[in-house]
């Protein structure tokens, strides 16, 4: 029987649930206060862009901070950033300001820059053995999300009679005293571990030529930009199709559910069956995305084809970042981290910034075959990894081989 996750796991599953419902509610609002607040409409989904750079560029100030001073400060002064952008999107839009919602999406996207440590911190608090199933645990907070999220925007709507859009920020302030409260009552690692007067690890760039790290990087940073390349580009492909937005919206709910749902198996799949195969059939289900949406464009293709890109996300960035965990030392967590982070939330934003363009330009079936070349380059890394498992098997082999005649002889 499996040992049980301790509680700080599970503290952690529900801070990451709260980051993602707020992140659910402004994709929800942001692009439509873009356009209500941008004199130039051309420029409505720069707030959006905005965040996603923050996230880019955060992501290793926030490490560093986390590994100086601890792991729940950072998250409770991310919970205070994202306070003050709140009030700031707030007085944005009642005084109709589009930079100062431009600030306040850089805010949201501080926020989320450290929120992405939630799945490092759960390995940090388990075996070595059990990670796999501690950063699935945390990344199960996404499933309410998926939920709760939309439907909250559509709630806070009416707070505010004359400024439909400026309710939903204060019930994003709610969700940042949760999650403040939350983090506020885990019991996490204080700070980064102490190391001997003159032992600070191994340089970047050695931990960063690891073969492991750079599959692990190719995993998530590739699998990611996949995703985030055919999800942003699919309500483009949905209106031209003259799906309405009650029908985009079931398709981009359902994906979010099967970006997070499969958390629930995922570390025990890596466990049972290993990291290969679920990287594999991450792999596999990205290509099974690509060849649904070339071949159809009816709802249920949407439907289904969005549905296999969310798993196929969740196997490639679990197994990844499970893969991360192994590459460092305690010393080196930190600006380790802080490099997967950067890499990968690089990758997100190039595409979170070039899926529009791309799918105006080019259309809805080459944008699915242009990431093709991020699969065939992510199924590469997978090949990489079997290959050095069944070397290291080898030599574990015969070096036990060799201990054994050794014994036998007189």
């Amino acid at each position: 029987m499996s040992a049980r996750l301790p509680r700080t796991v599970w503290m952690l599953s529900l801070a990451n649930g709260w980051l993602f419902v707020g992140n659910s509610l402004l994709i929800t609002v942001s692009a439509l206060i873009g356009f209500d607040l941008a004199d130039d409409k051309r420029i409505a989904t720069l707030p959006l862009a905005l965040q996603f750079l923050a996230i880019m560029c955060t992501t290793i100030p926030a490490s560093l901070f986390m590994g100086r001073f601890g792991r729940k400060p950072g998250f409770l002064l991310a919970g205070v950033i994202g306070l003050c952008g709140a009030a700031l999107a707030l007085t944005a839009i009642l005084t109709r300001r589009f930079e100062v919602y431009c600030a306040a999406t850089i805010a949201f996207g501080i926020v989320a820059a450290f929120g992405n440590y939630y799945r490092f911190t759960a390995a940090e608090v388990v075996p070595a053995d059990v990670r796999p199933r501690a950063i699935s645990a945390v990344m199960l907070g996404g499933v309410v999300a998926a939920f709760i999220g939309p439907n909250l925007a559509n709630l806070g709507s009416g707070l505010l009679a004359a400024h439909a859009l400026a309710g939903p920020f204060l019930i994003l302030m709610l969700v940042y005293v949760l999650s403040m409260a939350t983090i506020a009552l885990t019991d996490l690692p204080p700070r980064a571990v102490k190391t001997a007067v003159g032992e600070s690890g191994r340089t970047l760039a050695t931990i960063a030529a690891q073969p492991v790290f750079i599959i692990a990087v190719i995993c998530q940073m590739f699998g990611y930009g996949m995703m985030n390349l055919v999800m942003t580009s699919t309500p483009l492909a949905m209106q031209a199709k003259e799906f309405g937005l009650g029908a985009t919206a079931v398709v981009i709910q359902w994906h979010v559910v099967a970006m997070f749902a499969p958390s629930f198996v995922t570390g025990h799949l890596i466990k049972r069956f290993g990291i290969v195969s679920v990287l594999a059939t991450g792999v596999v289900l990205g290509v099974a995305t690509v060849a649904i949406n070339y071949n159809g464009t009816s709802f249920p293709h949407f439907l289904v084809a969005l549905a296999l890109l969310g798993v196929s996300w969740n196997f490639l960035f679990v197994g990844g970042t499970s893969l991360v965990t192994e590459c460092h030392r305690p010393e080196e967590r930190a600006r380790t981290q802080a490099l997967n982070d950067f890499l990968v939330f690089s990758m997100v934003s190039v595409t979170a910034l070039s899926a529009g363009t791309l799918h105006f330009v080019f259309g809805w079936r080459i944008v699915n075959l242009g990431v093709l070349p991020l699969l065939f380059v992510t199924a590469v890394a997978v090949c990489w990894l079997a290959l050095r498992q069944h070397v290291t098997q080898l030599e574990q082999a015969r070096a036990t081989s060799d201990t054994s005649h050794a014994t036998q002889e007189p």
